[in-house]
């Protein structure tokens, strides 16, 4: 993937501050995404363009179990999430709507000014403006197919 810009949040960031409960009356990805952390960092929607990635502490996605939040994600045009650790369900829920995820702790060391690049196929995610290195273990092949395919409904239709 081509240059990123980089979004941080810190620890514990739950469903509810990704996509505010209010705003669930919709499951349209680009409707949800203008409001995507309204109450957290108001200015994401408006900001946020194709392509950037967001980098968190721990925990990312904790909290109910909605797809709303990764879909919300998508609608902005994340590209990817990295985080220390995800939710469970919320990782499962993201990759199976098609939003790649990477658990690596590089939180203290990438900051929101910086450009990254990430490798998927090698596991590498590179800071360009610093010119740091770091490796991820790569999600397992059925996951990536998921992925590739957009999303498990769309990995099921390309499998009949």
């Amino acid at each position: 993937m081509g240059k990123m810009r980089v979004w941080k949040f810190g620890p514990d960031v739950d469903t509810d501050q990704i996509i505010p409960a209010e705003y669930l009356t919709t499951g349209d990805p680009k409707k949800l995404a203008a409001h995507a952390f309204a109450k957290m960092r108001p200015e994401f929607a408006k900001e946020a363009r194709r392509g950037d990635v967001i980098i968190a502490a721990e925990n990312f996605g904790c909290g109910s179990s909605r797809e709303h939040a990764p879909r919300a994600l998508i609608g902005v045009g994340i590209s990817c999430v990295i985080a220390k650790s995800f939710a469970r369900i919320f990782f499962r829920n993201s990759i199976n709507i098609g939003l790649p995820l990477i658990e690596a702790d590089i939180f203290d060391k990438i900051e929101e000014t910086d450009e990254i690049a990430i490798d998927f196929g090698d596991g590498v995610i590179r800071d360009i403006t610093k010119k740091g290195e770091y490796e991820f273990k790569p999600l397992p092949e059925f996951m990536q197919k998921l992925l590739d395919s957009g999303g498990l409904i769309n990995y099921i239709k390309k499998s009949k």
